[in-house]
């Protein structure tokens, strides 16, 4: 299957804390898009990888996307090398992306800044021939290299190099984040868990990210925004493009 636009990141829940209002907006576009996740996040303080892989399935059936899957590599350790960037390369083969969404450049978190590199670096190795793959079936890949890879703002405010309105999303952008009941605030959860809280799983971390959203919102005069950066300069024919 391929697709227009490919997320991939490090942790399950990255997608939904930085693009999926994008995503939702280029899928009511008529665009089709899908997930990657690096890692199970499986050194997370809170939850487990089994119950992160169903909460990212959650999450995909709450924003109507039917292609998630995981890279299996080790959360935490993995690095931007070649043994990494061959595990990541066979899925950009796979879905033959024009445009891969990835993690921030730089962030608190050092696995973002990794993953986001790794990703990046993988983007562009997909398009040498002659590094080979192999798809599932053991039946050698074709080369692929995305026309662009963007960069999603995390934990760090970095100034973005475009704004895409999610206003309509929004709402439903939240529900996707709240499926991953053991990450974020839930009292449900909280009451019947005697995990420690972490920096994420308070009240204040997602009224944080909904302040983001209305602060990247009102940069480009609309309710709620995403912020992306790019290493690659953009161009338009269209200039109504920019309204």
């Amino acid at each position: 299957m391929k697709l227009d636009i490919l997320a991939i990141t490090a942790h399950p829940d990255d997608v939904e804390l930085g693009c999926a209002g994008t995503l939702l907006a280029q899928m009511a576009l008529g665009k089709k898009v899908g997930i990657v996740d690096l890692t199970r996040g499986e050194l997370g303080t809170r939850g487990t990888p089994e119950g992160r892989i169903q909460e990212a399935a959650d999450a995909a059936g709450i924003l109507g996307i039917s292609v998630r899957e995981n890279v299996g590599i080790a959360d935490g350790f993995f690095a931007n090398d070649e043994a990494h960037q061959k595990a990541v390369i066979p899925f950009i083969r796979k879905y033959q992306p024009d445009i891969v969404i990835t993690n921030a450049f730089d962030d608190r978190h050092p696995d973002h800044a990794r993953g986001g590199k790794l990703v990046s670096d993988s983007c562009f190795y997909s398009g040498l021939r002659m590094i080979e793959t192999f798809d599932s079936e053991g039946n050698k890949q074709e080369s692929w290299r995305p026309r662009l890879v963007f960069h999603i703002i995390q934990d760090r405010y970095i100034k973005p190099d475009f704004v895409v309105n999610i206003t309509d999303f929004h709402n439903q952008k939240v529900q996707a984040i709240r499926a991953f009941k053991s990450q974020f605030f839930n009292a449900d959860y909280d009451e019947n868990s005697k995990e420690p809280q972490s920096y994420i799983s308070s009240p204040e971390f997602l009224n944080f990210i909904i302040a983001r959203a209305q602060e990247m919102g009102h940069a480009i005069g609309v309710k709620y925004g995403e912020g992306f950066t790019t290493t690659r300069m953009l161009g338009v024919q269209d200039l109504s493009s920019f309204i």
